[in-house]
């Protein structure tokens, strides 16, 4: 079955990027799912990408327009609030993928619509900077995508694959994405923690000093965590989360020092909280990671 309609929750920085993307090689096919109050904002103030209006059809939660493929780009706290409000817009062989950091989101969505229709994905090597309604970016990265760990049927990988063709999307397939969002999580507890509190942007930690320095020690704390979840990191990952680092625009951030900056609550428990969290089960210390969740924390209590 062809993917045709394509429809996308939250309009961060990830759904405005790829709905952009997407919008201008199938036009209303593609859809933003919103609240009214949402879509009346987004229509009067517009939405726009590297300077470019992008021109959104908008579908409520109440509205029932059957979507082949939806794209979850909510943060992590809005997930089950964007569970709820795709519902009417799922049919038998509706899509899911999710774009949200963290190693949980899957499992939800999974447990939601059923691990049938969910597609393993994570969005990687974009340095996107949303201020307001404007987003910017030079590189816009790629969804590395595929089955969770050489299982499952090929033909919805084969459907998505199909359609990223079709609309320009840069992809990746990885047949062990269960492996490779732990990596990701990984650079996440590193790049973006670190930047929050050090330094303003990636040109940061792509120099030798003591960013980069703890930007590598919070990640390795997430090697033998990892281990006793069942999944094998290494340090050659950290090697290669490194490579993609340094071949971002240096004026980039995060998103989690775009929340800083906003004065926004920040993804801090699903980082270095999960690691803490994941290190006492497992009698792991990780005492870089509860230096930089307390110091995250003192930043947002002067909010």
């Amino acid at each position: 079955m062809k993917i045709k309609k394509v429809s996308v929750i939250g309009l961060g920085a990830l759904g405005i990027l790829f709905g952009h993307q997407i919008a201008q090689k199938i036009g209303s096919d593609f859809s933003v799912i919103a609240d009214e109050k949402r879509i009346k904002k987004y229509q009067s103030q517009g939405i726009f990408c590297n300077g470019r209006d992008c021109d959104f059809y908008y579908q409520t939660p109440a509205d029932d327009e059957v979507a082949d493929l939806i794209l979850l780009t909510v943060k992590i706290n809005g997930l089950e609030a964007a569970i709820s409000e795709i519902r009417n817009h799922v049919g038998p062989d509706t899509l899911f993928m999710s774009l949200l950091n963290g190693i949980t989101s899957e499992a939800i969505i999974g447990e939601a619509f059923g691990e049938e229709h969910l597609i393993w994905s994570v969005a990687q090597g974009m340095d996107t900077v949303k201020v307001g309604n404007q987003l910017i970016y030079t590189n816009p990265g790629i969804i590395c995508f595929g089955n969770r760990n050489g299982d499952g049927p090929a033909d919805k990988v084969n459907r998505v694959q199909a359609f990223f063709d079709q609309v320009g999307i840069a992809y990746q397939i990885d047949h062990q994405m269960d492996r490779k969002i732990w990596a990701k999580f990984m650079l996440n507890v590193g790049v973006n923690q670190v930047v929050s509190v050090f330094g303003e942007n990636f040109g940061s930690v792509q120099k030798p000093g003591k960013s980069r320095e703890l930007m590598i020690a919070a990640m390795a704390e997430v090697i033998p965590v990892a281990r006793k979840e069942g999944i094998e990191l290494t340090m050659a990952d950290i090697t290669y989360w490194l490579g993609v680092v340094d071949s971002l625009s240096p004026q980039g951030k995060p998103s989690m020092r775009q929340d800083v900056e906003a004065r926004r609550p920040s993804e801090v428990e699903l980082f270095s909280g999960t690691v803490n969290r994941l290190g006492e089960k497992h009698g792991i210390d990780t005492p870089v990671n509860r230096y930089l969740y307390e110091a995250i924390r003192a930043l947002e209590s002067t909010y």
